[in-house]
């Protein structure tokens, strides 16, 4: 099979196409076809070694990982053997956290890895957005979002804050969403009740007070969020921040009940989390906002546009050909 291996760290040139052999599913598990995969902020860290503390994980030296890739979208191409869930042919979607391995024609999987078949009606390519909302709803959780609190989303044109919108809006929140001056109307489309342009001065300076902020991009931090949460209001990053405070000031107020506080939810992978995903896809309560997409053999600069962190929503990495549009834009709901 075809696969993009990443045996050291570095920049996206290191990136290699190359043939491996084919894997062989086997007790309990699936073998995929991966006709949709992503890059995400998760891959270029991964491919970057950062931050570096992680790879007393991933590998000090060398990644134990050679072939990335989180999200996936395919067809059952075998099952091994006690496999009763799927069945050759099966249209598919979800994640791989454990193994990774999304960067190939063929990814061995358990059968109990998050993964569900693909709803009908929906388009396989449309269910390349696990990711991002596997770690918005892990956030939304975390607060226990209930109807009409407020919640403020930083960064709401993103994979995680676009989902973050969606989600946080099936929940019942009032949501107001910080963008950048092209994504108002994305923003207002996806349900956002207010709409906060970045650029057009400080959103911290506004005179709202919310229950919850959502730092979906990992540059804003507590400290500078604080002033908008109410007395006992929450924030959350998907980053480390400024100097790793995001990390840091959530184990100083670990034992905090009351009182502004920070918290840092770490996302836990389970069959549920996609079957949840596949529900707000059949409900209509969530939809991907896909950027580009990128066939397999321009990875590296699929990886290089990821890395300028101006994308919208979702980069998608077409592994079967016919199926890429070449890197140009695609059109945001």
């Amino acid at each position: 099979m075809k696969a993009v291996l990443s045996d050291r760290y570095g920049s996206p040139d290191g990136l290699e196409i190359a043939q491996v052999p084919d894997p062989v599913p086997g007790e309990g598990e699936v073998l995929i076809r991966v006709h949709m995969g992503t890059v995400t902020r998760t891959d270029c860290g991964m491919l970057r070694g950062h931050p570096f503390f992680a790879r007393l994980v991933t590998g000090l030296i060398h990644p134990k990982i050679t072939i990335l890739g989180l999200d996936l979208a395919g067809t059952v191409e075998q099952t091994g053997p006690g496999v009763t869930r799927f069945q050759p042919g099966q249209r598919v979607f979800g994640l791989s956290p454990e193994r990774y391995g999304a960067h190939a024609e063929l990814l061995c999987l358990p059968e109990t890895a998050p993964v569900a078949l693909i709803p009908e009606g929906v388009r396989l390519e449309e269910t390349v957005l696990c990711e991002g909302a596997w770690y918005a709803n892990t956030n939304l959780a975390a607060f226990d979002l209930k109807p009409g609190q407020k919640i403020l989303i930083y960064g709401g044109s993103g994979a995680i804050g676009s989902a973050a919108v969606q989600l946080a809006k099936f929940y019942g929140g009032e949501v107001t969403a910080v963008v950048g001056p092209q994504h108002l109307e994305l923003a207002a489309a996806l349900g956002a009740d207010h709409v906060i342009d970045y650029t057009a001065g400080d959103f911290t300076q506004t005179k709202e007070r919310f229950d919850f902020v959502f730092d979906a991009v990992g540059k804003a931090a507590f400290f500078r969020c604080r002033k908008l949460l109410k007395p006992d209001g929450v924030y959350a990053a998907t980053d480390l921040g400024p100097w790793g405070q995001n990390v840091i000031m959530p184990l100083l107020h670990r034992r905090r009940r009351r009182g502004r506080r920070a918290i840092f939810p770490f996302p836990v992978a389970s069959p549920s989390v996609v079957t949840f995903i596949k529900a707000r896809l059949e409900a209509g309560d969530l939809r991907g906002v896909f950027d580009r997409t990128y066939p397999l053999e321009d990875i590296a600069e699929a990886y290089r546009y990821v890395e300028t962190a101006q994308k919208t929503g979702i980069v998608r990495l077409a592994i079967s050909s016919g199926v890429a549009d070449g890197g140009q834009p695609l059109r945001a709901p």
